[in-house]
């Protein structure tokens, strides 16, 4: 081809003065038509034919993959031109079938699928015991406790048999707890029209109060004790370690503060501002775990403080689960089992605190076969006693309550108690020790706080069947061990005593006992003494402020009491005579007497 002269190029380029490609309508390229498109459009894909159908199969929004979330489908912006349009719409035919179709499956741990998957121990929530190793399978519908995290047999939903997420089979701790009624229980005394209230003080202030004081003082120390007797201490839980609770008589005193013949001469020689005993005292510093109503008497006679009790007090009585998150039911609260009711209970632990110290100890009249205090029995008279004196010992002794720079000490007298002593192994020191003893009525019974069998843990898990005792007995261990730190004991032995039979409240047999010091026992417990020591001094101050503010009045009395369904205390000022000439708890018989005169 010969080349072309450069005049011919110029003369075969268009005149027109815009440079562009020539306009045209057709909306046509070679016969097909192209889609429009918009300027905001984001090219993404060359075409993509298949997502608008599955969308609409599924019924639902437009899906796109991870790497074009952002991104929007060329075209997208409009109208697709390639839209079938249909004679009738779909979505009004069905078709009619009575037959049942399985729900489809979500493949392994799928709540209707065909097969469970079952890792990591694999029976969470099957048989006790089955672990089930790693990688196992097992079919929907198999033997109980074939996976599933319900406890239900062979399924892994639980909504049916209520399991508990990794429990047992049984229903989930805690469930439907705010549907339960609320639980009216009664006060511990009357409250009467002539009494008035001074104060209201809720748990919260009082966990946040805290005083440190010394180790105290002993002043003096009465009676007697025995010696422990060992082999109550060898294997506990263990079938050859069970030993029958035989009752014992014996003359045991429950003395009140200002009925104390000790406590009186200690005041007549002002050697303190405040009395107390250490049973009366343990439950106000231990206050703030209590759950049942209880109440305290509190008489200022002068510039002396004297905290008393009732006589028949709650104080003397033993709980049982008092803190257990479904405690025993009262039989007003539909409980049906009347000898596990917590009346019934608290009798039978409190017959059982009586016995157990009596038979824990060898009782020999020999000198070395008991160890005698600076001075006699303080309340045991021979003469008019048919029964010998129980074995047990009183220590007085001093604590200082006040506050660092005071210049006046405020003095507190305390009637402390101990049950035996027994030798030291090493050195072979006598050591002062407290018995109380921990009561097992029916761990299947309700109330019994998910309790373990003694009888088959005790041995093999000791720590779990104490822990246990921990938490739905905090409020009685707290004050077992507040007495014998005041006491200043060096051991606090807990016997384990249960039913000879599940129904039979009458006999029991003591399968082990567990010894332990006070204050490390206080530690496990997270048992802060300064603060109970912050919580007397606070009551004591709120009742000597009160007397000074009325000079005429040398004595006066006070009731502090447990609101019996609230975690709060209530201070109230008494008539002198209340409690005094009445049987009756709340005191109405006073009442109609002063009318009467």
């Amino acid at each position: 081809m010969a080349p072309m002269a450069l005049s011919s190029l110029l003369a075969a380029l268009p005149n027109d003065p815009a440079w562009a490609p020539l306009e045209t309508k057709d909306s046509t390229l070679n016969g097909v038509p192209y889609a429009p498109f918009s300027k905001g459009d984001k090219l993404g894909r060359m075409a993509d034919w298949t997502a608008e159908g599955k969308d609409r199969e599924r019924g639902q929004r437009p899906q796109y993959g991870n790497r074009y979330r952002d991104q929007q489908v060329y075209g997208a912006g409009q109208t697709s031109l390639f839209a079938i349009e249909t004679a009738e719409d779909e979505s009004t035919f069905s078709v009619v079938d009575n037959s049942r179709v399985a729900p489809r499956g979500r493949g392994f741990g799928g709540r209707g699928g065909s097969a469970i998957f079952r890792g990591r121990g694999g029976a969470r929530g099957g048989v006790q015991g089955q672990r089930g190793g790693r990688g196992t399978f097992q079919r929907v519908g198999g033997p109980p406790g074939a996976g599933g995290r319900g406890g239900q047999q062979g399924g892994y939903d639980n909504r049916q048999q209520g399991g508990a997420r990794g429990g047992r089979g049984g229903r989930r701790f805690g469930w439907k707890d705010y549907d339960k009624p609320q639980r009216n229980r009664d006060a511990s005394v009357t409250v009467r029209p002539d009494w008035q209230m001074l104060e209201e003080i809720d748990f919260n202030r009082l966990a946040k109060l805290n005083l440190e004081i010394g180790e105290g003082e002993d002043l003096d120390s009465y009676g007697f004790l025995y010696y422990y007797d060992r082999t109550y201490d060898k294997q506990p839980g263990t079938k050859q370690a069970e030993r029958r609770l035989n009752v014992i008589e014996r003359a045991a005193y429950n003395i009140t503060t200002s009925s104390d013949p000790i406590i009186q001469d200690l005041a007549s020689q002002n050697a303190a501002t405040v009395f107390a005993t250490d049973n009366i005292l343990s439950m106000l510093m231990c206050a703030p775990r209590s759950v049942y109503s209880w109440d305290l008497v509190l008489v200022r006679q002068g510039n002396k403080l004297f905290i008393d009790k009732r006589e028949g007090s709650a104080l003397d009585m033993v709980t049982v689960n008092e803190n257990a998150a479904d405690a025993p039911l009262e039989l007003s609260e539909g409980n049906k089992d009347s000898i596990n009711s917590p009346g019934a209970l608290m009798l039978e632990a409190t017959h059982i605190n009586n016995i157990f110290p009596l038979t824990a100890v060898i009782e020999s009249n020999a000198s070395s076969g008991k160890k005698e205090m600076q001075h006699d029995h303080p309340f045991y008279n021979p003469e008019s006693e048919t029964d010998p004196a129980a074995s047990k010992a009183y220590r007085y002794r001093r604590f200082d309550m006040a506050s660092e720079g005071a210049e006046e000490p405020m003095n507190i007298i305390v009637r402390t108690e101990l049950d035996a002593v027994m030798k030291n192994t090493i050195t072979g020191e006598d050591q002062l020790v407290t018995l109380h003893a921990l009561n097992e009525f029916d761990n299947k019974a309700q109330g019994s706080g998910g309790a373990l069998d003694w009888r088959t843990k005790l041995a093999s898990q000791r720590g779990a069947v104490v822990a246990t005792e921990m938490k739905n007995n905090s409020c009685k261990l707290a004050r077992w061990t507040t007495q014998a730190v005041l006491a200043k004991a060096d051991q606090m032995k807990l016997g384990f005593v249960s039913r000879v039979a599940s129904r039979d409240t009458n006999h029991h047999v003591v399968l082990g006992v567990l010894g332990y010091k006070p204050r490390e026992f206080a530690a496990q417990m997270n048992l802060n003494l300064g603060n109970g020591w912050g919580i007397v001094r606070t009551i004591v101050d709120m009742v000597m402020a009160k007397g000074e503010e009325e000079d005429a009045k040398t004595n006066q009395k006070f009731v502090l009491i447990k609101d019996p369904n609230k975690s709060l205390l209530r201070l109230y000022e008494v008539p002198m005579r209340t409690f005094e000439d009445d049987d009756d708890a709340g005191g109405l018989d006073v009442q109609a007497e002063e009318d009467e005169e």
